[in-house]
This record gives structure tokens, sequence and C-alpha cells, in this order.
């Protein structure tokens, strides 16, 4: 199963990185409307200010949700209940198959010529608890894994799935949640930040005064530098070296 073909927006000079970006439930990754969280940030501000990097916007496909009554939306795995972290039951066939989608598409780029440590996987909601899973169980160093107002999935096996020369241990995570956030409650994301943490990985987590389930431009600001200084451009000299 799988979603219509991904937005790819490629680099406005040598293409030297990427990032790819992975919606909400429900979302769609369109030309015209591409955003992450919010209209803050469209694809062609990115654009220009990471001028090396190409962005790859993934479509979940349409499957039912059983929280939402089992309509059909894009989502990269179901829902069954809003329920705390660690009783929650899962979709884990949904986890893995949409974890296979990433890791495809970070061995895409792999075998295009980029470096695995100039590839960025991160998201919002869904698509940032998807990233998390997938960047820390990744078989190449990434360059970095960022999540938004996002969750751990699959806690209870999530370590036996890292390989076992675990290449993302020392990889940079950023994580960012609103505080006043009623969808994907902000103790979860402190929850999930202080696991990772407490398994060994690199977190940082920073909390957004009175955000909902969206972005703000102190956390879009906070995830730009987070991109920046991840995948600094490389310029034309040492570009073509």
């Amino acid at each position: 199963m799988s979603g219509p073909a991904a937005l790819v927006v490629p680099a406005l000079k040598r293409h030297t990185s990427t990032v790819i970006v992975a919606h909400g439930l429900g979302d769609r990754q369109v030309p015209t409307v591409a955003v992450l969280a919010s209209p803050m940030l469209t694809v062609s501000q990115w654009r220009r200010m990471f001028e090396e990097t190409k962005f790859v916007f993934p479509n979940a496909p349409n499957i039912p949700i059983t929280v939402n009554m089992g309509m059909r939306m894009p989502g990269w795995y179901d829902i069954t209940d809003f329920s705390d972290l660690a009783n929650r039951s899962e979709d884990e066939v949904g986890v893995l198959r949409s974890q296979k989608v990433f890791h495809d598409l970070i061995a895409q780029e792999i075998a295009a010529g980029i470096p695995s440590e100039r590839v960025i996987l991160g998201g919002f909601s869904q698509g940032g608890a998807m990233s998390l899973l997938a960047g820390v169980t990744a078989p190449q160093k990434l360059g970095g894994i960022f999540g938004l107002s996002c969750y751990l999935l699959l806690q209870g096996k999530l370590q036996s799935m890292v390989p076992a020369d675990s290449p993302n241990k020392a990889t940079p995570i950023f994580m960012g949640h609103g505080d006043a956030d009623q969808v994907v409650r902000y103790v979860w994301g402190q929850q999930t930040a202080n696991k990772l943490k407490e398994w060994g990985w690199d977190v940082t987590f920073k909390s957004y005064r009175g955000l909902p389930h969206s972005a703000a431009p102190e956390e879009i600001d906070d995830l730009e530098a987070f991109l920046n200084s991840r995948i600094p451009p490389l310029g034309q000299k040492e570009a073509k070296a």
C-alpha cells in the first residue's frame, strides 16, 4: 500500500543535502500548499533558505482511521485509541510498512550520491512519530532527526529494532512541542524525549508556551537553526571537490 507520489522540490543550487518531511494525519502534500504544520512555512521559503537542499514530502496512503469512525484519510498508520503511550494498542503492521517507506527514501538519496550524514528525516504529529522511529532504526547514519508535536511508537519493541551497530545513537534529534497541545498531549512529547535520552540518544526538547497542535514562528526558527547546524551549505568550491 502506498500513497500518491511524493512532492519533490529540487535544490536551487548544486544538490548536497536532502530533507525528508512527513506530514501529519489527514494531511496531504501538494505543490501549492505543502507546509509543515502551518502555512507559516512553505516550500518556497525553505527552498530559498537552503539552496543546496532537496526537499522530499512523501504522501501517506488513504487508510481507515479507527478513532475517526473508520473514515479513510492519509495516514502513516491507524490510531485505535488515545490512551497513554504505555497502554495504547498500536497498528504495528502500519508502522512497519511506513518505516520501510522512509528507509527506502533515505536509501534512494544515498544511491543518488548524497552522503547519508547530509540526509535529515523529520515530520509533524503522526509524521514526526514515524520520523523518530524510522530515524533511530535507520541502517545508515543520518545528519539529523526531528519530530514536532509527536510521540514514541512501539515503545516496547523499539530498542530491539535498532541495528546492532546503532549508527544513529549520536545523531542529534530535535523535538518541539506546544504546552497547550490537546491532540498530541504535551506530556507525551516530554515522555518521548526522556525515554529516548534514557536509552542514550542525543535529544533536544523545546517547549512552546500556549502553542496548540500547530507550529509557531519561534519553533520554526529553532528548527531552521537545527537544520543549518546539521546540513550547512558546502559552497561551490567544496561541493566540486
